[in-house]
């Protein structure tokens, strides 16, 4: 089950994609140790009860909600702007643009990972079911969260390194802007999405 919810695409794997394709496999590294990191907060949360107190909050679930969703809708937005400062850049032989994005990788894989409410109510819904009821619970949480983790990287890498593999062919400045708009347009919807969805 854990295995398919990280498999499953989503906003991580859009994201991830875009920066594998467009800043290599340390693009994607650093996009992904982001998302770990976000893991691991959120892990930390469920284990205090933190989480617990955000999913019976309707108040702080909506407002999580709301600032993941616009976070989303504000990366795609800048994904497209940047098409046009790519095709800028091309024109006078800079690679500022790029430049900038690619230090940014981390906080995109760490935000849109930790402003998802979903990952808050996956770690409360899924992962109590193996817990044995009426023993200490932190460490076993804590345990099955750092595995949640540890296979969530060893995907990503996975992932990482297939799409560096196979994206030679998709070097070219115009596939890359081609990517670029697919991925906006993805994080958008996501967005959307996210900020339309019933609790």
């Amino acid at each position: 089950m854990s295995i398919c919810l990280i498999i499953l695409p989503g906003p991580d794997t859009a994201i991830t994609t875009k920066n594998t394709l467009m800043f290599g496999k340390t693009g994607g590294f650093k996009t992904t140790f982001g998302i770990c990191c976000a893991l691991m907060i959120h892990t930390i949360a469920a284990v205090a009860g933190l989480s617990a107190l955000i999913v019976k909050s309707a108040f702080l679930f909506s407002v999580i909600k709301y600032v993941g969703a616009i976070y989303l809708i504000y990366l795609g937005v800048k994904v497209m702007a940047s098409i046009r400062k790519s095709e800028a850049a091309d024109r006078v032989g800079t690679t500022a643009v790029k430049s900038k994005t690619y230090k940014s990788g981390f906080l995109q894989g760490f935000f849109t990972n930790l402003l998802n409410p979903k990952i808050a109510v996956f770690f409360l819904t899924f992962l109590p079911q193996f817990l044995a009821p009426g023993h200490n619970t932190f460490i076993p949480f804590f345990i099955m969260g750092g595995t949640y983790l540890l296979l969530t990287a060893v995907w990503f890498i996975f992932y990482i390194l297939l799409i560096d593999h196979v994206s030679s062919f998709m070097k070219k400045p115009s596939t890359e802007r081609f990517v670029q708009a697919i991925t906006g347009i993805v994080l958008i919807g996501f967005g959307l999405k996210l900020a339309i969805e019933k609790e």
